[in-house]
């Protein structure tokens, strides 16, 4: 192969490589927390997938605390019979946990920005 062939043939190999490894972004719903709040104020299901520590140093009332590492193993406490929005500090562990409850038949929801944003907006904050 000539050279310019291969400059051109590596970088689409790549990203072909990260398109197809990636999680599909369909697999899951975001939501904002704008929309999380909506479904707090109706009395939604939340999941608190932080470290019990980060937990305490600040969360929202009615989250319950189900540490990521644990999410698997306890995936049967989670309701499977409505909505479940599930937050961390910044959205990606939160996602992790989506994945796993999604496989585990669970109508979930992961907030984007997690409490980052959700503080950030002003919303209330228990500790």
């Amino acid at each position: 192969m000539t050279r310019q062939k291969l400059q051109i043939l590596f970088p689409l190999t790549g990203a072909l490589m990260l398109v197809a490894c990636a999680p599909h972004a369909s697999s899951f719903s975001t939501v904002t927390v704008n929309d999380l709040k909506t479904a707090v104020d109706g009395g939604a299901y939340l999941l608190d997938v932080r470290t019990p520590a980060e937990f305490a140093e600040g969360h929202i009332a009615s989250a319950i605390n189900l540490p990521l590492d644990q999410v698997e193993a306890r995936a049967d406490e989670v309701p499977g019979d409505r909505p479940v929005y599930v937050i961390c500090r910044s959205g990606n562990r939160s996602a992790q946990a989506t994945v796993i409850l999604k496989k585990a038949n669970r109508d979930v929801r992961n907030v984007g920005g997690g409490m980052n944003d959700w503080a950030a907006a002003g919303y209330p904050v228990t500790r």
